[in-house]
């Protein structure tokens, strides 16, 4: 992988983090709560196709890249984040400063897969 700079941080993507909402009648539910945006550099992978409930469905994997900061750094699988451009959902599979240096936070993430 190519060394990332701020220059190459050029989508911006909102992280959601699902919470427990009150619905107004005495239950709760699970929303997805939107936390913070950021600029990303979004790296799309080879995507592929994989059988869910005996259909085939598109799946697209993609390493997003965000600087590095307190709110980031508290970013785990359990979160998401959409593309603010395109709509775009992405699973947030894996969630680490990969070069150890507090530059950058790298995410492994899949698009075209249940939320």
């Amino acid at each position: 992988m190519a060394r990332i700079t701020a220059n190459d941080l050029r989508d911006r993507v909102s992280f959601e983090k699902r919470e427990e909402v009150d619905d107004g009648y005495g239950n709760t539910v699970g929303m997805w709560v939107a936390q913070f945006e950021r600029d990303a550099c979004i790296l799309p992978s080879k995507g592929g196709e994989t059988v869910i409930a005996s259909r085939l469905q598109e799946v697209q994997p993609a390493l997003i890249i965000v600087r590095f900061d307190a709110e980031t750094t508290t970013i785990t699988a359990e979160w998401r984040l959409i593309e603010v451009r395109s709509g775009t959902i992405y699973n947030i599979s894996t969630s680490a400063d990969m070069e150890r240096r507090g530059r950058f936070i790298t995410m492994l993430c899949e698009a075209g897969v249940a939320t």
